[in-house]
């Protein structure tokens, strides 16, 4: 075994009188071991400046002292006999920073999804004016000049004419569960990332939209429970593997000529090529849109360029790959050229490209993946890269047609991460490793620090006095002849010939990744109380996880959990072998995806396994949406025996040791029907297991005391079924 150990603060932590017993309440009632951070940062027009959400109000600091520069609003001093109830949830700046598009009283709708009421602060008079008064609205967009608000209400595309107060009604046949435009539907959402579909053109003259005709998609309904006589009953277009999807068109509305122009469809159903529409972006020049569209396998992407003053379209780039090709947002269009991000050559990497054509120029060519594109500035680019490992991730610059090679400008041990201003002259820098928490420090270009933001010392503090122990990075190479990375904790009462319940965590879905040198956040506290409980805590990234290139990750494509099942029983009995780890008593935990492996290792690992808990699981890949599961998987009409072989439900008689099944009912992601399913295929084999389920929870099962509820059961049936207590070897 290989070991690079982190050690917080320089040092070990051994348990002491003087350090405190770690509380669920303390993690999930108090949440004393959460970072502080920065909220609602933007950088200004300036290049030297940036605005924060602070106490209610939006604040302006000088990047270089961190001195006060100025107020924007003061949400405690905004009237609020218009509708405002006095609370500034978020903010949009327009691009001349002269108003401030404020949001209220959210509501989370889906998982990106929210509706709000907006209203507009004009910097310079004070006036506070609502952008719709009758109630509530979603995705309100400033456009570039900052005179008007884009919306949608009633599944409806409105303007809001700022100067005079005009309201346009773009469009008309919005209804529920039938047409949708300028926003997605759930499964763009969820799985392509995005619930905004309003697009502003870079004169605010046009605005592109898309349209949702999901009247043909199958619809779900989940229930909830509030003290009525009746539940409610939640209907919804969810489109599950094989089944129909919305038919997606592109249009543009031109506001001066007060008329729409269709551009683009693309069916639901397979009577064509094109399938999806994951992407929408204007190009520098006011006529130029442009267009991703893909195919019902995710194999093929092209990208269109339209031409609307020519009204001409022609295709600027096509992408085809033998598994499947990643959506993502690394395209930057310049003057000629644009930017774009591809696996192409096996690893993720940049390229330039000519809008006129001809081949493109690959701008990076190492062996390591560009995990994150932060722009272009004066002929140099900017980038993240897993460039040292892949738990760790470096910030990059080099030339966009120079071949230096690239030069990090932020590699501290650990996580970095940058926003830079809009002149590159400064970037702000979150480092954080898997022992520290994160660090918010200003950079100047030159990647020299200029001073400190957050710096989350407290925090440092409080884990110390709460004798965290260090979490030790390691690798392994399974019987299969894959190496593999993993990071354990131990408990500080570890000895020679001491041996420790082992709890691995796992979530393992393509691209993932859990392994990482970052600060872990709430789970990281519970492992810790774990660990002071006495077990020793492990997780392992295996085969289809992320930034080790495109062969390991998807090597799992048409077999989704059988490569990560068996790294993960072959990672069981690694850990199992050391001396310090009682292989009779390992457990595994995962929620979603982690729900899906725990369940195989549990059934398929019932020789090694002894306990699994597996929250919000899914139990057969049919049941889920059509974006995901086809993306990796095929239809299951293509893939059957991909499909059987690696769902859970088919191996209920084998299970041997302890399961806990813990569900949302009101899980719109991966439906109660998944748990439902497994117990009844657990009862048809007679098989005991325990489960809890949450009445009208969401996929992440939370809300005022749930999260202590839930985590007390787990610590609970851990304790009970795998011990606290140490023995002799």
């Amino acid at each position: 075994m290989r070991i690079l150990l982190f050690l917080l603060l320089g040092a070990t932590l051994p348990l002491t009188a003087q350090q405190k017993a770690i509380s669920l309440e303390d993690i999930w009632s108090s949440y004393i071991f959460s970072p502080d951070g920065v909220s609602g940062f933007n950088f200004l027009q300036d290049g030297s400046s940036y605005a924060e959400l602070e106490g209610n109000a939006v604040v302006t600091y000088d990047i270089t002292t961190g001195e006060v520069a100025r107020t924007l609003v003061d949400g405690n001093a905004l009237p609020t006999d218009g509708g405002f109830s006095g609370r500034i949830d978020d903010y949009t700046l327009s691009d001349d920073e002269k108003k401030i598009l404020i949001s209220s009283e959210t509501e989370q709708l889906f998982r990106r999804s929210s509706q709000s009421n907006y209203f507009v602060y004009d910097v310079a008079s004070g006036a506070l004016n609502p952008v719709y008064p009758e109630g509530k609205i979603r995705l309100a967009t400033l456009d570039p000049t900052g005179r008007r608000v884009a919306f949608v209400v009633d599944n409806n595309v409105h303007i809001r004419d700022l100067s005079s107060g005009r309201l346009t009604q773009v469009t008309e046949d919005g209804e529920v569960n039938a047409i949708i435009n300028g926003a997605t539907d759930w499964v763009y959402e969820e799985e392509f990332g995005f619930s905004k579909a309003l697009y502003w053109s870079p004169d605010g003259k046009r605005l592109a939209y898309l349209k949702f005709d999901e009247r043909a998609v199958p619809e779900f309904t989940y229930t909830d429970f509030h003290d009525g006589a009746y539940p409610e009953y939640n209907t919804f277009k969810y489109p599950k593997v094989g089944e129909e999807n919305s038919t997606v068109s592109l249009h543009v509305y031109h506001l001066e000529k007060d008329e729409t122009t269709d551009l683009l469809t693309v069916n639901g159903d397979d009577s064509g090529s094109w399938h999806y529409l994951p992407r929408v972006q204007w190009t520098t020049e006011a006529g130029e849109l442009t267009a991703q569209r893909m195919n019902r396998h995710q194999n093929e992407l092209e990208l269109l360029l339209f031409d609307l003053k020519k009204d001409k379209q022609r295709t600027l780039l096509a992408e085809k790959n033998p598994y499947y090709v990643d959506v993502h947002d690394n395209l930057t269009f310049l003057d000629d050229s644009f930017i774009w991000t591809s696996e192409q050559d096996g690893y993720n990497q940049i390229y330039l490209y000519g809008l006129q054509g001809g081949k493109p120029q690959q701008i990076t060519a190492d062996s390591f993946d560009v995990t994150e594109f932060y722009g272009v500035h004066d002929g140099r680019i900017y980038f993240q890269a897993a460039g040292r490992n892949p738990m760790q991730r470096e910030v990059y610059t080099k030339q966009l047609k120079g071949k230096d090679r690239p030069r990090p400008l932020a590699a501290a041990a650990g996580y970095n991460d940058a926003q830079f201003s809009g002149n590159y002259d400064y970037f702000v820098l979150t480092n954080s490793t898997i022992n520290r928490p994160a660090k918010v420090v200003v950079m100047d270009h030159t990647g020299t620090e200029i001073r400190e933001i957050v710096t989350n010392q407290e925090l440092a503090e409080t884990i110390q006095e709460y004798g965290y122990q260090p979490a030790e990075f390691f690798t392994f190479t399974t019987e299969e002849g894959t190496e593999l990375n993993g990071y354990m904790i131990k408990p500080a009462s570890h000895a020679t010939g001491q041996q420790h319940p082992l709890l691995m965590h796992v979530y393992g879905g393509p691209g993932s990744q859990q392994v990482l040198d970052n600060w872990r956040g709430q789970n990281m506290a519970w492992f810790q109380l774990l660990a002071q409980k006495g077990f020793v805590v492990a997780v392992v990234d295996n085969r289809g996880t992320g930034a080790r290139g495109q062969e390991l990750k998807k090597q799992t494509y048409l077999t989704l959990g059988k490569q990560e099942t068996e790294d993960q029983i072959s990672a069981a009995k690694y850990l199992g072998s050391l001396d310090f780890i009682d292989a009779n008593r390992i457990g595994i935990f995962g929620w979603s995806y982690g729900g899906f492996m725990a369940l195989h290792g549990i059934l398929q690992g019932n020789d090694v396994f002894a306990a699994a808990i597996a929250v919000a699981p899914v139990t057969n890949w049919k049941w889920y949406d059509t974006i995901y599961t086809e993306r990796y998987m095929r239809t299951y009409a293509e893939n059957k025996e991909g499909y059987d072989r690696n769902s859970p439900i088919n191996y209920a008689d084998q299970l041997r040791g302890d399961l806990l099944l813990v569900h949302g009912m009101g899980d719109d992601n991966v439906h109660f029907q998944h748990t439902a399913e497994m117990a009844n295929a657990l009862i048809m084999n007679n098989k005991q297991f325990e489960t809890y389920f949450y009445p009208n929870r969401n996929h992440g099962i939370y809300g005022g005391p749930t999260r202590l509820h839930l985590y007390t059961k787990m610590t609970n049936f851990l304790l009970d079924h795998l011990g606290q207590d140490t023995n002799t070897k």
